[in-house]
């Protein structure tokens, strides 16, 4: 298992999320010490806490765990990368842009 993808997974979604690591750490109840021992890769984290942080991310623990493929053959795979970089507010602009895409697409088909 590589802790330091992980680590970097968590920081991204919470950094998506506008929280600092001081916030996430106190709503899983750990130490900020250990939430950043976490993000960098320097521990194992327990299941327990896996699964709080994932829940405190509004994730699946799936997507702390597994890469998803980024080729131009994927293009899901580069909109979940942007939508994991993004803040919720960003999020709703660009389902808002993507519906609205969308729908102007199928009525010229």
């Amino acid at each position: 298992m590589n802790y330091f993808k992980i680590g970097e997974k968590i920081r991204k979604y919470r950094k998506s999320k506008s929280m600092s690591q001081e916030e996430l750490a106190e709503k899983i109840g750990i130490s900020v010490t250990h939430m950043s021992h976490i993000e960098t890769g320097n521990t194992k984290l327990s299941l327990p806490v896996f699964v709080k942080l994932a829940s405190a991310l509004e994730v699946q623990t799936d997507d702390l765990l597994y890469e998803v493929q980024k080729s131009k053959a994927a293009p899901e795979g580069a909109l979940y990368e942007l939508a994991s970089e993004c803040t919720k507010e960003e999020l709703q602009v660009i389902l808002d842009i993507a519906r609205a895409t969308k729908a102007a697409i199928e009525k010229h088909l």
